[in-house]
């Protein structure tokens, strides 16, 4: 399922239009989703960003997409080493310069790259500067699959920024490497404070987080009714010790998010009173 699909779903089944998500999934990734309804789409922005992927990477075969759902590019015997493969990773750690895949959701000059892409028009988004701070070998498998799949496969872990291809990533580790390579399964196991564990399948029950929690890593406000009334009018309040983005809470709930200047918070996002 795309993010969309999801979106629809959760529509229909609460319905409301107000629903949105964060961190677009691959169509042919899985994994956690977050999902927002009703005013609380207004955090979306104010999430965690960083993520956790399990990816599998093929050696052997590149595609158009840079997945295994894309045209066959390129075809090559490949044999990977550990030992190779560890060496090459750790030049993947840090902060690393990428670039996006043509067929990715990013705009390019007013329409989506995959549209351009797969009007058959040359795409070549811009690079970009991105964050992989856990990058780890989990195994690799050295006999080929199929006749379509000759060569072997790695599987990963990733921690990364949010804005991370992994797509590119194991295109780029397989050209460092010097075979063609392809992602041939990957699953998001955490998006910032959501955690694989704690999520649901559409058809099961669902529960909402904690709200305090998801903001966990915003610092915390607390205000009392007249401070929050304030802020519902858009005015800043005081916030001694405090600095940078921030949260005010009343009680339980979220007030509003903004950031704190001159030891003041100036709401940015406000959420409507809870009934």
């Amino acid at each position: 399922m795309t993010a969309h699909d999801v979106v629809a779903v959760v529509r229909r089944r609460l319905k409301t239009r107000r629903v949105g998500h964060a961190g677009t999934l691959d169509p042919l990734a899985a994994g956690v989703l977050p999902v927002a309804v009703g005013s609380f789409t207004r955090l979306l922005p104010y999430l965690e960003g960083g993520k956790t992927y399990r990816a599998e990477i093929a050696f052997g075969r590149s595609t158009t997409t840079g997945d295994a759902a894309g045209e066959t590019i390129a075809m090559a015997a490949a044999e990977i080493e550990a030992d190779a493969l560890l060496a090459v990773l750790a030049r993947f750690r840090g902060t690393i310069t990428q670039r996006p895949p043509a067929y990715s959701a990013i705009h390019v000059d007013g329409r989506r790259a995959y549209e351009l892409a797969r009007a058959g028009v040359a795409v070549e988004v811009p690079s970009r500067q991105i964050e992989v701070a856990r990058l780890e070998l989990l195994g690799l498998a050295k006999a080929a699959r199929t006749d379509a799949e000759p060569g072997p496969r790695a599987l990963l872990e990733v921690d990364c920024s949010a804005g991370t291809y992994i797509r590119s990533l194991a295109e780029d580790i397989g050209r460092a490497l010097g075979v063609p390579a392809h992602l041939a399964f990957l699953l998001r196991t955490r998006a910032g404070a959501f955690d694989l564990a704690e999520a649901f399948l559409l058809e099961e029950p669902w529960e909402f987080a904690d709200v305090d929690r998801v903001l966990a890593h915003l610092p915390r406000l607390d205000i009392g009714a007249d401070l929050a009334a304030d802020l519902r009018l858009g005015r800043a309040i005081p916030a001694p010790g405090l600095s940078g983005r921030a949260r005010a809470m009343h009680g339980s709930d979220i007030v509003a998010l903004g950031a704190v200047s001159g030891e003041r918070f100036w709401p940015k996002t406000v959420l409507p009173r809870e009934p």
